[in-house]
Formats: C-alpha cells, structure tokens, sequence
C-alpha cells in the first residue's frame, strides 16, 4: 500500500467515525418574550447601551460562543423570525446539535420561574439580573464546574459567562496542569446554583434563594454531568455554599479535596471533588487576617495555592483521561503539588498572587522560612474558614 491510499484511508476512517455534520441545524427558540427572558436582553442598557445589540445579535453572540467553544471552527449562527417565533439556524455542526440547545433553554424556563416567585415574594434584588450559563460548550465537554454565582460584570461589561476573575484564574490552573489555554472553557462548563448575576459582595444576600430554583439546579447537573455519549464527567464543587449544597441535595459530604459521588442520572455516578472557591485564595492570604502578620498570611496562601493546584489537576485528569479512578488521581496530583513540586507551588503563588517576577519568586521560595513553610505544606491551614462569594 503507497504512502498515498493509506492516507486515503486514514481519512476516511476519521470522517467516518466523525460526528455527521448537517448543512443548516434548525432549533426553535420560542417567542420574542421567552428568548429576552432567557436571553438577559438587553445584557447592559443603562439608557445608553454598552454594545447596542437587537434581540437577534445578542442569541447570535452567545450560541456563536457555544459552538466556537465545542470545537465548530467554521459554523456560522443565524438567529431569525417573526413577532410569534424565532429561531436559530447553525451551520456546520451534528444534527443532534439543537438537542442540548432546547435542554438548556427548558432549564431557563425553570429559572425563570423561580425568579418570578423570588420577586413574588419580595426577596428579588434591584441589581440582580437572571443569568443562564450561555455561550459554553454544549457538547464537547471535559468536566464540569458547580459555583455559586456568576459576577454581575460577566453579563454586563463582558457578555461571556466564563469571563471573571473567578474563571480566569482557574484557567491558569488548568493550563499549569497541562490543558492548552484554548481547550479549558472545554473543562469550565459551570453551573451556578443560583442563576443570578449580581455584585461580587451579593454572595450572603444569596445564600436563601437556592430554594427557588431547585428545579433548575437538578436538571442542569442531570444535563450536563454526563457526556454526549452518556458516560459520566467529573464535577468540582467550589466553595462552601456549593458544597453545604451538594451534600443538601444529593447527600454527598466533599470537604477541600474531599471526594464523593453523586447519581442525578440513574446508573450514571458522577465523581465529585470539593475545593476552595477559585478567589479564596486573596482572602485566605489577606495579612489583614492575621494582624498584619506577612509570614502568617503567606503560609495560608501557600496551602491553599497547593490545594488549588491539586485540585485543578485532578480536574484535568479526570477530563482528559475517560474511565481514570478517582481517588488514584486525587493522590497522584497531592503529591505533586504539595509534596514533589512544592517550590513550582511557590513560585506560582508568588507571581500569580503578590505578584513578584518569576526571579523574584524564586528568590523568594529559596529562603529558609519558606522552606520551613513548604515542609508543613499539607498541614491543616492557619488560613481563616470565612469563603470569599462569587468574584
């Protein structure tokens, strides 16, 4: 066989085993009321509109960001219709592409409606907006992420749910531990178990709504915590309220690197991880938590920076590598970070943290206290049990 046929037939075998592309994918969004509703539209007017977007720009925008994040480099989104109905033509995907679409549209529905009753009955904030987790992947998904709530500038400023400082530094985390920068939204599919954008101190004036949207939450973790072909996908619950909820509504009890196991699907256990919350660490490393006692507060930060970055890699792992057991991964990636690479550790809480230079933190990481800091690294914290919200 000449160099020539065996290419031939390398190709074909990948489009064969290749998802079937359709021309047009056709999905009903539902009426001009029902996709503003869903859609936050208008996403930053304040009589003067930040990006003056119609109805029709601002669904195009998002789904475009879905299908870029899902791997369709060339699909095109076209978002058309009348008074009664609009709906979304994508070009360049799988047939079955509209399915998970239509899901997470239903899903908002829920919200919606828990929402409603939240304003019903009184509890609804005037710098709240409903925010649905748009614009990620829909289909080609590594893992999942379950917060608290998204950052009101996320809607407003950025219109891109996984733009904030919260995503962003995970991300970096991510890419420490191997994910290419332009694969992690492919890891960063969230859900949030409150489905409101608000200001970064909103976190306590939130801690009461879950209630309302309960049927939300359940079926966004039993849409998107299985993959497309129905195996389960690992889940990272950051932060207390998350993980308080968690063991609420599923039973499973995940402290800081604790691991459970949750089924919202029958026959389908999905792993579990607890871990800080992505911008605990400022708190947790604030001197002001320690009477202004430097040494104190970069020992906290240190052992969170070590549970962070263990967490994170268990999060790529477990993405990347269908079918790796859990507890294996959690102990391959402890002993990575807090134990074999403890001054990479270092390093990266002193560049991505107090912001040093890499010579600075390696200096840094080279002096004897941080060493005798380094050995207690898988010590229990000193750093102060108060979670930072949602920044």
């Amino acid at each position: 066989m000449n160099k020539l046929t065996g290419l031939s037939l390398g190709l074909a075998a990948l489009i064969q085993g290749a998802p079937a592309l359709a021309a047009d994918v056709e999905v009903p969004l539902g009426s001009p009321q029902r996709v503003t509703q869903l859609f936050a539209y208008p996403n930053n007017c304040n009589v003067i509109c930040f990006r003056n977007w119609t109805l029709e720009q601002t669904v195009e925008h998002y789904l475009t960001q879905s299908v870029q994040r899902d791997g369709y480099s060339t699909a095109r989104v076209k978002v058309s219709g009348d008074q009664q109905q609009l709906h979304a033509t994508i070009s360049g995907v799988p047939q079955s592409y509209g399915k998970p679409l239509t899901a997470l549209l239903d899903a908002g529905d829920l919200a919606y409606k828990g929402a409603s009753q939240l304003n019903a009955d009184g509890k609804w904030a005037y710098s709240w907006y409903l925010f649905l987790p748009l614009g990620m992947a829909l289909e080609q998904r590594k893992s999942v992420e379950l917060l608290h709530f998204p950052p009101d500038y996320s809607l407003t400023r950025a219109q891109d749910y996984l733009e904030s400082a919260t995503t962003d530094r995970w991300a970096t985390l991510l890419t420490a531990n191997g994910i290419a920068a332009e694969q992690t939204p492919g890891y960063q599919t969230i859900v949030d178990i409150a489905p409101i954008a608000a200001p970064s101190s909103a976190g306590k004036d939130l801690e009461g709504v879950y209630d309302y949207f309960k049927d939300y939450q359940t079926s966004m973790v039993k849409q998107v915590s299985q993959s497309a072909n129905g195996k389960a996908l690992p889940m990272v619950a950051f932060g207390a309220p998350v993980r308080n909820w968690i063991k609420q509504q599923y039973g499973a009890s995940v402290g800081v690197l604790g691991l459970g196991q949750i089924s919202p699907n029958p026959g389908v256990n999905v792993p579990v991880l607890g871990s800080n919350h992505p911008s605990y660490i400022w708190y947790a490393a604030d001197p002001a938590n320690y009477d202004n006692d430097q040494a104190k507060a970069d020992a906290a930060g240190l052992k969170v920076m070590g549970q962070d970055l263990s967490a994170a890699c268990w999060q790529a792992g477990m993405g990347s590598t269908a079918g790796s057991d859990p507890s294996a991964q959690l102990q391959r990636c402890t002993q990575t970070w807090q134990v074999t690479d403890k001054a990479k550790t270092c390093e990266l809480f002193y560049t991505s943290v107090r912001d040093l230079t890499p010579p600075q933190a390696q200096a840094k990481c080279a002096t004897a206290p941080i060493k005798t800091q380094l050995q207690q690294l898988k010590a229990p914290a000193p750093a102060p049990s108060t979670e930072v919200p949602h920044l």
